[in-house]
Order: C-alpha cells, then sequence, then structure tokens
C-alpha cells in the first residue's frame, strides 16, 4: 500500500519532519512491507521555510534581527535563485515568548521588526521576489515594527516613533516614510484568511493565545482600526476587510498594503513540494498537526491535503495532538478519520512527556485500521 504521510509540524513539540518520521515508524510496526513517501508540510507558520529547504535544498542565510522584546535573536531566510523564502515566525515568533510571558502588558508591547529586517536583508542581497510565510507569531502590531524596519515608521502628532506594540497604535499616528522596499515582488504566504478586525480578527482570535485577555483584546482591536486608516492614508491601500489580513497579528494587512500578494502558505508548499504527485500514486494520505480544531478548517495545512486526497478519491486521515473537530465538520474538509494523541495516550500531559513515542503509538493502532 502507498501511504503519503505529510503532516504539517506539532505546535512546539516536533517538527514537521520529525513528526513525519514518528508516524512512518509507529506505522511499520504494524505494516513494514507498505509504501511510505514521507512529506513533511507547512503552511507558512513555523517550519514554512525548513520545509521547503528540506525538499528544494536552496542557500541559508543566517543573521541576527530584533526580537518581540526588541532583544536580539539569531534568524535566518532561504534562498532558492531569486526568490527568498523566509517566515515571520523566525523574528517574532510566539516560541520566543515564554509561556510565563504571554500576559496581557507583553501581548499589547511585542513587536514584528525583526521581519522588516529579514526582508530588507533579503531586498540588499538582491533577490527579485520575497515570500513571507505568515503564522505562530507573538505580535498584535499591524506589521508597524515590520514597516518601521522598511523605512515606514509609526510617528505621533510630534513626529516622535511611537513605542513598539499594537497597544501604541491607539494613539494619533501617521506613517513617516514608505516602505524601501526597491524592485523585490512580496508575496504573503498566509496560512489563515482571517480580516484584520472584529470576531474573526488577528486581536480577537489570536490574541488570547498570546496573553491578552478580553480587555486587552478590545483595545488592539481598537488600536488595528486606527491602524488600518493610517495604512490606507500612507500607503494608498484600505486592507482591513481582506482575507488574511488578520495573519500573524496583522502582519497580513501590512504586507496588503505594501502591494503583496496574498497566496495560500499549504497552497504553495503543496504546489512546490509535489505533493499533487505524490497523492496521484497514494491509496492513502496522512496528515497531522497539534490540534485539529476549528481554525484547522479556514485554509490550513491539513484543508489542503484533504481536498488534495479527495479531488483523487485517496482516503486522507488525521493523527493531530488534540482533536476538537466533529466527524461531520472533518468530513466536510475531507477528512475521513481523525485520531487524537492525546486521547490515545491517556492524556494531554502523558501525551506531551514523550510526543514522538506517543504520535508513533498512535500510528501503529491506526495502521491496524487502515493498512490493507
Amino acid at each position: 500500500m502507498r501511504v503519503v504521510v505529510a503532516p504539517d509540524s506539532f505546535g512546539g513539540t516536533l517538527s514537521a519532519t520529525a513528526a513525519a518520521d514518528a508516524i512512518a515508524a509507529g506505522w511499520r510496526r504494524h505494516a513494514p512491507d507498505d509504501d511510505l513517501r514521507l512529506l513533511p508540510l507547512a503552511d507558512g507558520g513555523t517550519g514554512f521555510v525548513e520545509v521547503l529547504h528540506t525538499a528544494l535544498g536552496g542557500e541559508w542565510h543566517e543573521l541576527d534581527v530584533t526580537g518581540p522584546f526588541g532583544d536580539s535573536v539569531p534568524a535566518r531566510w532561504l534562498r532558492i535563485g531569486s526568490t527568498a523564502y523566509l517566515e515571520s515566525a523566525a523574528a517574532c515568533g510566539l516560541h520566543l515568548v515564554p509561556r510565563e510571558r504571554r500576559v496581557p502588558d507583553v501581548a499589547r508591547t511585542v513587536t514584528s521588526r525583526g521581519v522588516g529586517e529579514l526582508v530588507a536583508a533579503a531586498r540588499d542581497a538582491g533577490v527579485t521576489e520575497v515570500v513571507i510565510g505568515l503564522g505562530g507569531s507573538a505580535t498584535t502590531d499591524g506589521g508597524a515594527g515590520m514597516l518601521a524596519a522598511l523605512g515606514a515608521v509609526a510617528v505621533d502628532d510630534a513626529g516622535e516613533p511611537v513605542p513598539s506594540g499594537g497597544a501604541a497604535l491607539a494613539r494619533s499616528v501617521r506613517l513617516d516614510g514608505v516602505p524601501q522596499l526597491g524592485d523585490v515582488r512580496l508575496v504573503a504566504a498566509a496560512d489563515v484568511d482571517n480580516p484584520l478586525l472584529g470576531e474573526h480578527g488577528a486581536a480577537a482570535v489570536f490574541g488570547p493565545q498570546k496573553g491578552a485577555d478580553a480587555t486587552a483584546v478590545a483595545e488592539l482591536d481598537s488600536a488595528l482600526a486606527g491602524f488600518a486608516d493610517v495604512l490606507a492614508r500612507g500607503l494608498g491601500q484600505d486592507v482591513r476587510d481582506e482575507p488574511g489580513a488578520g495573519a500573524a497579528g496583522g502582519l497580513g494587512a501590512a504586507l496588503l498594503a505594501c502591494g503583496a500578494r496574498r497566496v495560500s502558505g499549504a497552497g504553495l508548499v503543496r504546489e512546490l513540494v509535489g505533493l499533487d504527485e505524490e497523492l496521484d500514486k497514494a491509496q492513502l494520505a496522512i496528515t497531522g498537526e497539534g490540534s485539529f480544531d476549528w481554525q484547522s478548517l479556514r485554509g490550513k495545512l491539513i484543508t489542503a491535503v484533504a481536498k488534495g486526497a479527495a479531488d483523487r478519491g485517496v482516503p486522507c486521515i488525521v493523527l493531530a495532538g488534540q482533536v476538537s473537530v466533529g466527524t461531520r465538520e472533518a468530513a466536510a474538509v475531507g477528512v475521513d478519520s481523525a485520531y487524537s494523541v492525546a486521547d490515545d495516550a491517556g492524556g494531554v500531559e502523558a501525551s506531551m512527556a514523550d510526543p514522538a513515542g506517543t504520535l508513533a503509538a498512535l500510528a501503529e493502532r491506526v495502521a491496524t485500521r487502515w493498512s490493507r
């Protein structure tokens, strides 16, 4: 049986490559003769660039950039031909904020400046296109930090730069300067299609996981609404309602206002690594991520794999750390069955104690049902 194993990363526990290896190890314990095609994937969030490098090669460029707290963090971007690939999480990822610091005051003040520094480094290296994977960020600053690093600084009425973070955008601000991009084309590879504002926006949906309480969410949403007006005046594009504008704490909005072309991060990876060609020859597809929840249904990787499989009449199953999507909702996006590592291991704590081992154990048990 030919099986495509194409998972995303599992939160902060397993990279996509490690997850694919664990699934394969468990599956082979039951079905050693199955032909497993390991294809670790990403949807624009954490691991986006690593997955592309694994599949396509390319040249790494390493540098230190401004992290979410304003300190220096190591980051890198990937060059393949005349295109640069980078991910916002490398500079302002949630993994850079310890759990004990995911509190409202931090959520209000972290910055995306390092993303702009990565873009600038790629621009200065002479690439013609920069693809930015959006997802897994700790920020909700509407991309103001990124824009500042590129020469478009949010300033107050006195012409002074406003402090870092989304909360400061509640002041009366304007952009001083325009982004210095040269001839570089920008591509925003978004893992979600959320707008910038409102109940499905950057602050309301993603703010709580970054430490924002209800008060901070309301403040950030209001500040982003004002910043949307600033972007429209300063860059000539009103993007507040555009799909993907809310990605990565509003980084999507800033990129779209700069003229970026938005693509599905999952769709882009699917095309570049040749997922469709592998699915053409498969009898089963396995995908997964840390949490298979309602956000997974809004353009993330699982839906891309499931759709590709469904288009070919290939069953698709999900192995996830936790599963909160109902059977009907999963079937609507092409998922035949979904299995939870936490349920199989006897709880979240037990599954987290040995992420690779418990995922492999689940894969072995699932193979008894699906391997022919």
